[in-house]
């Protein structure tokens, strides 16, 4: 039997929830939506929540709600979806690229200190690395002591927190992810939370073709987008949310046990930053230095054992995009370079049993001793 690298948590619960919805035939921004938006910001602990099509879309409107357009420099983490980078491209600024520590897989708050004190910077936007926890109490204080707002990437984070605050809370703003590699998914689907109204306000125009939220009758105030949630994917977000707190139990546990596998072998577990509540939306381990250059080899020959795997995720300065317009090379961001050559996510899911852990750790250090 294969084992797969991730499979949603989706029971009769979540599926009658969206059987409702459809049979109502009420599908688009009504009440399901504003009760989602509502769960997400009292679980998060902000004042507002923001629901809209996807992750991407989240980080997009939350740029444009700042201000950031031509011109505009954004600091952003090296290492992530490219989606992190690419919606800075969109609004027309440039990313300047900031790289991690290798404890988190986090922004290093001391490269981020170089980079604005290098020139103007419009907004900072770290990212919680596979649902771990940034250096956010140092970032924060990096980028307050220089007067830039920090939005959070916390695309795999619901549910992260430090010092009794949870991702979303850090910065001005938060994004969310609810793709079905997150820990609760509407299929796809995505969330900005914040506790400053005025920019909630601007966020909610521009997801809904820059309609007045506010207004008795239909207004367009300003150009928008369309960028909605549905009313079934917010009906499935608020099934999925009641389960939250054990899907993420369960991955913490899972975690752990991957986590006493590993001990004392070549591969490292993934780190934390001391004291956070990491939510393992990925358990992105690293291979050892020798066995990198096989990492491709080596994930497919765990499918060929049935066990799906993947690379952590993507050193955006190397890709092609950013490579070729920002000019950078191996050796710019040095800690990236290494973390993005040995990362390997490992299977992480609900119904993953302690024998198929067993199974993928025995197969993985196989294929890494070369066998």
């Amino acid at each position: 039997m294969s084992i797969r690298l991730t499979v949603p948590s989706i029971d009769e619960h979540d599926l009658r929830a969206v059987r409702e919805v459809l049979e109502s035939g009420y599908l688009v921004q009504g009440p399901r939506v504003a009760r989602f938006e509502r769960e997400l910001a009292e679980y998060v602990g902000t004042g507002h929540a923001v629901a809209v099509a996807n992750c991407t879309a989240a980080l997009h409107l939350a740029l444009l709600a700042l201000g950031v357009g031509p011109g505009d420099r954004v600091a952003v983490t090296t290492y992530s979806w490219p989606a992190t980078a690419n919606v800075i491209a969109l609004c027309g600024a440039e990313p300047v690229f900031v790289d991690i520590e290798p404890r988190s897989y986090g922004m290093d708050p001391g490269c981020l200190a170089e980079v604005l004190a290098r020139g103007a910077v419009k907004a900072v936007l770290p990212v919680h690395a596979f649902g771990g926890m940034a250096d956010l109490p140092r970032i924060m204080e990096v980028a307050g002591g220089h007067g830039v707002p920090v939005v959070e990437d916390a695309a795999c984070a619901l549910g992260t927190e430090l010092e009794g605050r949870r991702a979303g809370a850090w910065g001005v703003m938060g994004c969310f992810s609810f793709h079905p590699r997150k820990a609760i998914t509407t299929g796809e689907g995505g969330a900005v939370t914040t506790n400053d109204a005025a920019l909630a306000r601007t966020m909610r125009m521009l997801r809904n073709h820059g309609q007045d939220p506010d207004a008795p009758a239909p207004d367009f105030v300003i150009p928008g987008y369309n960028l909605r949630l549905t009313e079934f994917q917010a009906a499935f977000g608020s099934a999925q949310m009641a389960k939250l707190d054990r899907l993420v139990e369960s991955r913490r546990a899972q975690a752990a046990r991957y986590d006493a596998l590993l001990a004392g072998s070549p591969v490292s577990p993934p780190g934390v930053y001391p004291g956070s509540r990491h939510v393992y939306q990925s358990y992105a381990a690293l291979l050892p230095a020798d066995a990198a250059p096989r990492r491709a080899e080596i994930i497919a020959g765990l499918k060929e054992d049935g066990i799906e795997t993947t690379i952590g995720t993507y050193h955006m300065p190397m890709t092609t995009y950013f490579r070729t317009t920002g000019g950078y090379g191996p050796g710019h961001f040095p800690v990236t370079d290494d973390v993005a050559a040995r990362a390997i996510s490992l299977p992480l899911y609900e119904a993953l049993s302690d024998g198929d852990q067993r199974r993928v750790v025995e197969a993985l250090l196989a294929r890494v001793a070369g066998g």
